[in-house]
């Protein structure tokens, strides 16, 4: 079935055909094709998630089919434009074209999103939502949460590579309704696919600081099934003192696909090794870290009437932390583990499409130095070091969901009942409702109101050291409000959001006195305001199908923070990301040549201790800054030439205190694929 629109086809079908591969492409979800609009930005164009086929940019001609891929904004399948929710889409084709060398990069240039790095190439990276830490930000793989109990540092410790990434969604503001407690000021979905063709992939890049980079992937197709193996190292010795890093990521990702069900199975490992320069405090500069983690996952999903989605999940991390790297008395283990499962249901009535569900994980950590006095337990691979401290905690959560649509509006509300072994107390509950009015088919208005919760992690509740974990640390709630308008046509989309959210009881690491110890505390109250808005403009879809300019997009974002602080110095609550103003423009060269140029100033609130000869001096004000990043595409066929440059005019910045980022840094690479 079809209808013609200015001339132009549209197309809508409910599923994939039977293909071994359409599990990890569609996830579950409807999918529109038409041409009525052409690719999100990779910079958080809100209205439509839509993804572009390669040859399509690589070529540069007039775009013949799309797919506008539902996300998940909600539990179950929905057509984008009838999610009561907006959510921020990076497509495969946009991961390609962009300057950046990690996940963490590519978030850099979301309006909403505000990424502190403690290097380049995604070694350690803290991202959060819209004001809030990073330890409130839900990072999941397919679905799964990779959210770390013992820190939100090590949560972006994914075994997945750029070339894995199908596209990556974020939802800005709570959905604990969604994704449970983790998701406190919003979530972000990593989204791998399967090559749809046998394949080989290889990738070889270099760069200043000895930077190497290399990913190879294969990939398999037999009948209904689908596999992909995936592998890749970078190193570099560092733009700065103990800045130097070795990241390993090995994947495995397998689907198969019958007229009943879908089974997807996923596993990986990652290893970094990295200098971690003033972690935790600058009178330590040569600071060391090793992190190791392993997981694995399985998910079924049924297509009858009531459509089921049992899935079971496993990820088990392991850190050394060195303060001193030549004194192994100041040396920190832990281990931490997550596992459990979850059970999605949803059926379709006449009132709409009802979500019913459930969930339990259980969280644990064995470590020198986190949690309550026990039996010694063996380091893995050391001869005399034992663990002396463990916790555990279990999380059990029920929800129910509803979705609705009449005529022009759309309706989501639900609400998660909540346990935690560790709250000594009964279930919380956490309602949500997210609402939408189309008064045109280019225009959507819609509002949302959502609670929230996060459980403090064991970092928080017990670390000893330069820093001072507090056990008796409450959980943080939060209720927030949002109101926005969407426009959309095919030569410009644009929005506008403003939200509320109230917080208690929020978690952070605090001090009285720039040479005290930090240590975490629950502020009492601290609410926080914004605005995010963003215009983006399709020049091919308003004069010709060969004009040179691509695409441009202008987006900005404003928060401020009402806070009772009691005057205490912030490491993290306190330091958030006031204004941030992007500009990207991609275009034509000449012939097979393109060019994507990033441009980002940010300006951020709060100050850090500034250390002079390893001590701490007094409180610096953090300096608005101005980035410049480009990269130059060369594809033909099945090769793709690239060359970088980051920071382009050298600027002196600072993410995090004492820590300067990287300056003037020059990439470039080679990729190729043979079918």
């Amino acid at each position: 079935m079809y209808k013609k629109i200015k001339k132009k086809e549209v197309y809508r079908f409910r599923r994939f055909q039977r293909k071994s591969y359409s599990i990890f492409n569609s996830l579950g979800r409807l999918v529109s094709i038409g041409v009525l609009a052409t690719c999100t930005l990779t910079f958080a164009n809100k209205n439509q998630a839509v993804a572009q086929s390669n040859e399509i940019h690589q070529q540069g001609i007039e775009p013949k089919t799309l797919e506008e891929v539902e996300v998940t904004a909600s539990r179950i399948p929905m057509q984008m434009m009838q999610a009561a929710k907006i959510v921020t889409v990076i497509t495969r084709s946009e991961i390609d074209a962009a300057p950046v060398g990690s996940i963490q990069d590519l978030l850099e240039y979301v309006a909403g999103i505000d990424v502190r790095q403690r290097g380049e190439y995604g070694v350690q990276s803290d991202v959060s939502i819209r004001g809030g830490t990073f330890d409130q930000t839900a990072i999941l793989l397919n679905g799964i949460n990779f959210s770390n109990p013992q820190t939100g540092h090590y949560s972006f410790d994914l075994p997945v590579n750029l070339s894995d990434i199908q596209r990556i969604e974020i939802i800005e503001g709570p959905s604990t309704k969604i994704y449970g407690s983790g998701a406190f000021a919003g979530a972000i979905n990593i989204i791998t696919g399967i090559y749809p063709k046998n394949s080989v992939y290889t990738e070889l890049g270099a760069g200043m600081h000895q930077l190497t980079k290399v990913e190879v992937s294969g990939t398999g197709h037999s009948g209904d099934f689908a596999h992909q193996l995936s592998g890749g190292y970078k190193h570099s010795d560092g733009y700065i003192p103990a800045g130097d890093f070795d990241i390993f990521n090995f994947y495995w990702q397998s689907g198969y696909s019958s007229p009943d069900t879908d089974i997807k199975f996923q596993a990986g490992y990652n290893d970094k090794s990295y200098g971690a320069n003033t972690f935790y405090s600058a009178a330590f500069p040569d600071q060391h870290d090793h992190t190791q983690g392993l997981f694995a996952s399985v998910e079924a999903r049924t297509k009858g009437k009531i459509k089921c989605s049992p899935r079971l999940f496993w990820n088990k991390n392991y850190d050394h932390f060195q303060l001193i790297p030549d004194d192994p008395s100041k040396d920190n283990y832990h281990q931490s583990q997550v596992f459990g499962g979850k059970f999605d249901g949803y059926f379709s009535w006449g009132l709409g499409k009802t979500i019913f569900g459930g969930e339990i994980i259980s969280e644990g950590i064995l470590s020198t130095s986190l949690g309550y006095p026990t039996d010694s337990v063996k380091v893995p691979g050391k001869t005399d070091i034992y663990y002396t401290q463990k916790d555990n905690r279990t999380n059990v959560s029920y929800f129910l969901e509803h979705n609705a649509s009449w005529r022009d509006w759309n309706l989501s509300i639900g609400i998660l009942a909540y346990y935690n072994t560790a709250l000594n107390e009964g279930f919380r509950y956490y309602p949500g409702m997210d609402v939408s009015y189309h008064p045109s088919k280019s225009v959507k208005l819609y509002a949302s109101i959502n609670k929230a919760l996060r459980m403090p992690t064991f970092t928080d509740l017990y670390y000893k050291g330069t820093h001072i974990g507090n056990p008796n640390l409450k959980p943080e709630e939060a209720t927030a409000y949002e109101l926005g308008v969407n426009y959309s046509k095919p030569s410009v989309t644009a929005y506008l959001s403003g939200y509320y959210r109230q917080g208690k009881n929020m978690i952070d690491w605090v001090k009285t006195n720039p040479g005290d110890p930090w240590e975490s505390k629950n502020l009492t109250d601290l609410n926080t305001y914004g605005i995010e808005t963003s215009v983006t403009f399709y020049p091919r879809n308003l004069f010709h199908d060969r004009f040179f300019i691509r695409q441009v997009q202008i987006g900005y974002s404003y928060i401020s923070q009402n806070k009772n602080s009691y005057e205490y110095i912030s490491n993290y609550a306190l330091d958030y990301l006031k204004h941030k103003f992007l500009v990207s423009i991609y275009h034509d060269i000449y012939r097979n040549f393109s060019m994507q140029w990033n441009f980002r100033r940010q300006d951020r609130a709060g100050s850090y201790t500034k250390y002079e000869n390893l001590t701490a001096a007094y409180e610096e004000s953090y300096t608005p800054y101005s980035l410049l990043n480009a990269k130059i595409n060369w594809k033909h066929d099945q090769w793709n030439v690239y060359l970088e440059a980051d920071n382009i005019f050298d600027v002196e910045y600072y993410d995090l205190g004492n820590i300067p980022q990287p300056g003037f840094w020059l990439s470039g690479g080679i990729k190729y694929r043979f079918n």
